[in-house]
């Protein structure tokens, strides 16, 4: 089956699911039931055919593991959470509890207690962090299911039945499957999603375009941190990008929403990320960071909330914060953008870079910002500002900017690049296709000045410019107004003028002729 038909049918499954819902979960909320249970069959089918497969393999071709008694199965308990971080009874398998499921009357308690014993399996061992508090979100015996028990455990049974039959595949598959599931979930209610605090969903196409900006002329990384990861798109486009495995210490990422950090665990899984390849922290980045153990990393992408709001100075252990006392000064109270930019330029190894999406605002403001910039430029930090098209993101129409930091520069120049042109119009919002994405990523490689695209701007020329890091203020504009012919115009003008002497005469002649 081709790679789009594949895709295709997939989305049918999940959209099919989505209408299902309507009504009774409103848009944005049943990501939850999809996902969640999309996540517990994953789990399932993976813990059955890493047992099958070891069985097969030692010459018991007829072994399955979902026909095993559980009192069977708990012997094997411990060797399965230290192998694959969790375990699931063969009765609470996905498999066997949605063939049961139109008959169990109790099948919302049937499920809470399944998604309680995954959870707990995985206590006291090493994947604990990974999965504690995952299944919070599913709530089985809400009323946005239906006013009753029994109509909420209807719902229930047609979404383990409707995500059962959707095809994802292990072997085989010209996509990965539960990942393009998940992706394509995550879109259809962007524009619904976390726009409140000033979040906005990360478009794949602008994962992409930070992941090869990050990661130009590396074929392997140690780790990639995102101080933002919301639901961790951006951290797995490194896989994507680099190829399978190319990602040595793992993935790295901290998330404020409770809702969004369960999301981005689940999407770790769902990607084929092992338990012990990726950590996801859940607490504000800014005040408290969870991966001092971890840092210095190699890459780090981000697209963080804009222009919120933060302690900033009403907090004075702040200004000796490692991470932002360089600069001498804090991001405004009210405007948290470079606060994030001073964290992840602390957080960057040496070799490393870090493509961080910002609010236009910060590149010329005054004040704390300007002060912030003067440092970073000064210390020779940037290495390009990118100015976006307008309207890529869902929800906002903002043309954002992408804010390249690096520590090993070779030179003092700055690059700066006006992609603004570089879209497609796709129903009410612009899109980076491939080929603007390679355009941009080629501009970036070949830092040589374009006219009104590209400007190699030297230090000492954005220091006469007060430290401003507009693109606009390096990059001239293509002027697109029609040309006039002075020339022309002025013939024109006077054919006009001649015509109205006459005009005048003849308007005269006729009133002359009326008055006699």
């Amino acid at each position: 089956m081709a790679a789009n038909t594949e895709r295709e049918e997939l989305h049918r499954h999940i959209w099919s699911i989505a209408d299902d819902l309507r009504g009774s979960v409103d848009g944005w909320d049943f990501k939850q039931y999809i996902l969640g249970i999309m996540f517990y069959r994953y789990i399932s089918e993976h813990l059955e055919r890493y047992i099958d497969d070891n069985e097969h393999k030692s010459g018991n071709p007829s072994f399955s593991y979902a026909r095993l008694s559980d009192k069977e199965a708990e012997t094997i308990r411990e060797e399965m959470v230290s192998d694959v971080g969790f375990f699931i009874l063969p009765s609470e398998l996905f498999c066997n509890v949605r063939r049961h499921a139109s008959q169990d009357e109790n099948l919302n308690e049937t499920l809470e207690r399944v998604f309680k014993h995954i959870e707990e399996s995985a206590s006291g061992t090493q994947s604990e962090g990974d999965f504690s508090g995952l299944f919070d979100d599913i709530d089985v015996n809400s009323n946005k299911l239906g006013a009753t028990v029994a109509k909420r455990n209807e719902k229930l049974t047609k979404i383990l039945e409707k995500i059962g039959d959707m095809p994802l595949q292990y072997t085989d598959s010209k996509i990965d499957a539960f990942g393009d599931a998940y992706e394509y979930l995550m879109s259809m209610y962007a524009s619904n999603a976390g726009k409140s605090g000033g979040e906005f969903f990360t478009p794949q196409e602008v994962s992409e375009l930070l992941m090869r900006l990050a990661t130009v002329g590396k074929t392997e990384v140690d780790g990639v941190y995102d101080p933002a990861c919301g639901s961790g798109s951006l951290l797995l486009k490194a896989e994507e990008v680099l190829g399978k495995g190319k990602v040595h210490r793992g993935f790295f990422g901290q998330e404020i929403n409770i809702t969004t950090y369960n999301l981005c665990r689940i999407n770790m899984f769902l990607h084929g990320i092992g338990f012990d390849k990726f950590n996801i922290a859940c607490e504000d980045t800014l005040i408290s960071p969870q991966h001092w153990d971890n840092e210095p990393f190699e890459v780090i992408v981000s697209n963080p909330p804009y222009s919120i709001k933060w302690a900033g100075d009403e907090n004075p252990l702040l200004i000796n914060d490692p991470r932002f006392a360089p600069a001498g000064v804090l991001a405004p109270r009210g405007k948290a953008d470079l606060a994030f930019v001073m964290h992840s330029l602390a957080w960057l190894k040496t070799n490393g870079t870090a493509s961080i999406v910002c609010f236009p605002g910060i590149m010329y403001r005054g004040g704390a910002e300007q002060k912030i910039r003067k440092y970073l430029v000064d210390n020779n930090f940037v290495d390009c500002v990118i100015q976006l098209p307008d309207n890529l993101f869902f929800g906002t129409s903002i043309a954002t900017c992408i804010m390249v930091l690096k520590k090993n520069k070779a030179d003092t120049n700055i690059l700066f690049i006006d992609a603004s042109k570089e879209f497609v119009k796709v129903t009410n919002n612009n899109r980076l296709e491939d080929k603007n994405i390679e355009n941009i990523v080629k501009y970036f490689n070949d830092r040589a000045d374009l006219v009104h695209i590209v400007k190699v701007a030297p230090y000492e020329l954005v220091k006469e410019n007060d430290y401003n890091l507009s693109v606009s203020t390096y990059v001239e504009k293509e002027d697109t107004r029609e040309k006039v012919d002075i020339v022309k115009l002025n013939k024109e003008i006077d054919e006009i003028v001649t015509r109205e002497e006459v005009l005048r005469a003849e308007i005269k002649k006729i009133i002359e002729d009326i008055e006699k």
